[in-house]
């Protein structure tokens, strides 16, 4: 059965995918989705690829105004800061009214190290809103993304929209999208290694900043290593069984900085969601999330890595 538009009712949180080709696809998928959330009082956000958020803001006039824009590309460069700071930031301020998202996180271009960590997102989605009243319209360039893009988005949205119509998925799936892409990091090459215990802590922000400066970071970046490393160490020392590994290399585009423990993460939203105003600690992967480019994360029994990626 198709019918034209998503539908949800008071509390129950909507989460289509639109698949579209080309321009006149996407604004025939998107504006009418923003326009209808305007007219009917709703709040409204977009968060979409620099180039894909001016044809909109084009193409919706002084209507463009009323909504909250931003690039995906800056604001959502690390998937797992989208949750928390995209998604949440635009329907949190908003309760007991539906709000509309438009959020494009999976767009060609993202690299194949970075496309793991936008799908798992996409699936934490469905976990990240259960019971809100928000609707997040994802968009999928069909013509130009590959084919297990696709696949994984009918496994990660309960509802496609495609040519005005709106269908279930299927291959709807979200938990086993989460576990199929907890996959094993690989090993990197000839990286500096300092294993560390509670007592070490410094010695591991120490080593961060030291290699950091080495491949030319300046001051403030530096900086942030510093806190992602002492961040993950520090989650070592009380949840990972007191100690830990630092890894640190570069690879392609990218200075990483890794922690290993034997610790098991086993809250799939941990560091994604909002710090409540009162919360005086659990921000450590929050922080990572926030100042990191990426991060990858692998958990098993008896252990976990963690890889905050930054790019050179």
């Amino acid at each position: 059965m198709t019918r034209s538009q998503p539908a949800g009712s008071a509390d129950e949180f909507v989460h289509p995918a639109l698949f579209y080709e080309g321009s006149e696809g996407y604004l025939a998928g998107t504006v009418p989705f923003v326009l209808d959330g305007l007219a009917a009082g709703e709040p409204v956000a977009v968060a979409v690829p620099g180039s894909r958020l001016q044809l909109l803001r084009d193409a919706l006039g002084e209507k463009a105004a009323e909504v909250k824009m931003l690039d995906m590309t800056v604001a959502g460069r690390n998937p797992g800061r989208i949750i928390a700071e995209v998604l949440r930031a635009a329907a949190d301020p908003h309760p007991g009214v539906r709000v509309r998202i438009i959020g494009e996180p999976i767009w060609p271009g993202r690299s194949a190290v970075e496309y793991p960590a936008c799908v798992q997102h996409e699936a934490l989605i469905n976990l990240a809103f259960v019971g809100r009243a928000v609707t997040i319209l994802c968009p999928y360039d069909i013509a130009a993304l590959p084919p297990v893009a696709i696949a994984d988005a009918l496994a990660t949205h309960p509802e496609i929209v495609e040519a005005g119509h709106t269908w279930s998925s299927q291959y709807f799936a979200p938990e086993r999208i989460i576990a199929s892409y907890n996959q094993p990091l690989g090993q990197p090459q000839e990286p500096r290694l300092l294993a560390f215990g509670r007592t070490q802590l410094r010695e591991a922000r120490h080593a961060a900043a030291e290699h950091a400066q080495a491949v030319g970071f300046d001051e403030d970046r530096v900086d942030d290593v510093v806190l992602v490393a002492g961040e993950l160490a520090a989650n070592s020392a009380r949840h990972g069984g007191g100690a830990g590994t630092l890894r640190t290399w570069v690879d392609d585009v990218y200075f990483v900085c890794e922690v290993e423990d034997a610790g098991n993460l086993d809250d799939p939203l941990a560091g994604r969601r909002p710090a409540d105003g009162h919360q005086l600690s659990g921000r450590g992967l929050l922080v990572v999330h926030h100042l990191a480019d990426l991060v990858r994360v692998h958990t098993r029994p008896g252990g976990t890595t963690t890889r905050a990626f930054f790019r050179l």
